[in-house]
């Protein structure tokens, strides 16, 4: 099996940018700033996970994993939010909001994010 491939969709360029940088050297990585791009390109690019920012203006992350998952070809990628919330009570409260998708600080440190990737992928 060759690389992985990890659709990023999130609003914030910087991020993007980020995690490109970080996961580049082991991933192979497709995103988009614009959330309602994101079923299309995970039909185009047939990525192995889909990383999604749980707070976007246009269309949260809950709606792009409702999509998804209401989605015949696309139900079955492995889907984890990235969130800037990061105390342990705000992510129990996301958790009742995110249907039983997992989900990770974007404050982890990137080998945390690696190894929740690495998990889900292995789980496919």
């Amino acid at each position: 099996m060759g690389r992985a491939k990890i659709l990023i969709v999130d609003d914030d360029e910087e991020i993007i940018d980020l995690l490109h940088l970080r996961l580049g050297e082991r991933y192979d990585i497709v995103s988009t700033n614009n959330p309602r791009n994101a079923l299309k390109l995970a039909r185009d690019t047939e990525p192995d996970l889909i990383l999604c920012d749980f707070d976007m203006p246009e269309m949260d992350g809950t709606e792009v994993s409702d999509a998804l998952r209401a989605d015949e070809e696309l139900r079955l990628i492995p889907f984890m939010f990235l969130t800037a919330l990061a105390t342990t009570t705000d992510m129990a409260r996301m958790h009742k909001q995110i249907g039983g998708r997992r989900a990770i600080s974007k404050d982890s440190p990137i080998e945390r994010i690696i190894e929740r990737i690495e998990e889900m992928l292995r789980h496919e």
